[in-house]
């Protein structure tokens, strides 16, 4: 019952004017994003970031979800029609969604892709509404030893989730942990890597290094690509399923959400990484294994809703625990501590109105996309006709004009410059940025609690093995580095993300 009367008090709070107005806000441009090939969720987030500033908590991180959930369902549409994902999640969509496209059934395609995508968000609604203060209820035993072992745990697994190369994940990591210890040690008080650089006495802002990185540098690469011709779409034809596609896509948008839900949870999971395995999945337990890439409606429905339910499960480490498991998420953390939000167990205890509030407008932001989605396909896709290099410099300039207007500091702008050349080399390297960034946000937490539970242990490493929950994360940090030096899971991983 308490659930329930949670959640009522989360829609007294989502439904005022202002939540429902930037709720739509960033379903809208979540679907923008979604469409435009080469921006992405976690670009858009980024950049919007100063924007949050002067806005209400709740209002601003209400429109950044609806930002990133919203990216799920506008990438479906131009996967479908144009065979051209504009989110990194809906490239497995392409393979079947244009196939269906393309024999006259693009409208009973994204009919598909959009009622998955819905039911989906709401199961993974309902599973953060009902784990998140159970998680958050366990997570009340944690102590520093324990938060230390945790994030260890979620570094680890980010770098054996991270595409390419192990070596190079691993590196990411190691320069995020070490670029987040700029600035003055709290403890003893004297500076870090500063370089005499007053500026960087604070440490390295945020803000900046999101939008360079993953903003700016992110418009800098997509410059380098030809992009196909986006002026030939397929035409949408009637909207609705056969009851023969219907009979394929409950099932497989059941097993996507159960999926999708579960990979959200694990660090380095999310969206991309649930629209890929549950294509994966369709394809084994599927009887006509030979319609895959040539229009199975499995291989849209699966997906879609993975990746919804991905979308939405990736909250619950983050707001129960405080622990970003994907980049967008690790963002989110940015975002709240900008509003003086500590993200983390005290959230639903201190702050309910706020946690609730936002569990709440995630079902209206998953109801507005099923709306705003279907009767505005002719819209979404005749943006794709916007030249790139149009949009660039205006991107460029909303960039510099948010980070100036963090401090009115030109440095920030520089600062911004720099992570810019830096994620763009990134980029020319074959390396993530998202490795980079995790460290960078845990990299200071992980720091504080190490130092912590070395005064409570007289400088005892023991803590971390006496402590029974340190000591499984440890363990499970350690089978998990151990299967990245076996050959046999070297190989199975490189095949998967070659697949």
């Amino acid at each position: 019952m308490d659930v329930f009367s949670n959640l009522a008090t989360g829609f007294s709070v989502a439904v005022s004017f202002q939540n429902l107005a930037f709720c739509l806000i960033g379903c809208l441009l979540g679907t923008l994003i979604g469409v435009l090939p080469g921006i992405g969720p976690i670009a858009t987030i980024a950049m919007l970031l100063p924007v949050t500033f002067g806005l209400d908590p709740l209002a601003a991180l209400i429109m950044l979800a609806g930002i990133y959930y919203g990216a799920q369902y506008g990438g479906s549409t131009t996967a479908i029609l144009v065979n051209l994902p504009g989110e990194t999640s809906s490239v497995i969509t392409c393979l079947d969604g244009y196939q269906m496209a393309k024999r006259g059934r693009a409208g009973a395609a994204l009919t598909i892709a959009a009622l998955g995508s819905f039911f989906a968000g709401c199961v993974g609604t309902i599973a953060i509404a009902m784990f998140a203060p159970v998680l958050a209820g366990f997570a009340e035993k944690f102590r520093s030893p324990e938060y230390f072992s945790l994030m260890l745990f979620g570094l680890v697994a980010a770098v054996v989730l991270a595409h390419g190369s192990v070596i190079k994940a691993v590196a990411m990591v190691l320069l995020g942990l070490l670029v987040g210890l700029v600035g003055t040690d709290t403890q003893a008080g004297v500076t870090r890597f500063t370089f005499g650089v007053s500026e960087l006495y604070d440490g390295i802002d945020f803000v900046p290094l999101a939008m360079g990185l993953f903003g700016i540098a992110e418009m800098m690469t997509n410059l380098d690509r030809k992009f196909e011709d986006r002026s030939q779409t397929q035409k949408i034809g009637s909207l609705w399923p056969t009851r023969e596609e219907v009979k394929l896509a409950v099932p497989a948008a059941l097993r996507g959400t159960i999926l999708g839900s579960l990979l959200g949870i694990l660090p380095g999971g999310g969206a991309v990484l649930a629209s890929f395995s549950s294509y994966t999945l369709e394809k084994k337990v599927s009887r006509s294994r030979a319609m895959f890439g040539k229009g199975a409606v499995e291989g849209v429905a699966g997906p879609e809703a993975a990746n919804n339910a991905g979308a939405q499960t990736s909250f619950i480490p983050l707001l129960t625990l405080g622990i970003p498991s994907t980049p967008v998420m690790a963002i989110m953390v940015g975002a709240m501590m900008i509003q003086g939000i500590a993200p983390g167990t005290a959230l639903i205890t201190e702050r309910p109105t706020l946690f609730w509030g936002m569990i709440a407008s995630m079902w209206i932001g998953n109801l507005m996309l099923v709306v705003i989605n279907l009767p505005l396909i002719g819209l979404w896709v005749s943006l794709l006709r916007v030249p790139y290099r149009m949009l660039f410099p205006c991107i460029v300039i909303l960039c510099c004009v948010g980070a100036y207007a963090i401090s009115s500091s030109p440095f920030l702008v520089m600062m911004m410059a720099g992570f810019a050349v830096l994620g763009y080399t990134f980029g020319k390297l074959g390396c993530e940025g998202a490795p980079f960034l995790l460290g960078f946000v845990l990299g200071p937490l992980m720091e504080e609690n190490l130092r912590r539970s070395m005064v409570l242990s007289f400088g005892s490493p023991m803590i971390f093995f006496e402590r029974p929950i340190s000591l499984v994360l440890l363990l499970m940090s350690a089978a998990l580095v151990l299967m990245i030096v076996l050959p046999s899971f070297r190989r199975t991983r490189e095949v998967a993300f070659q697949e």
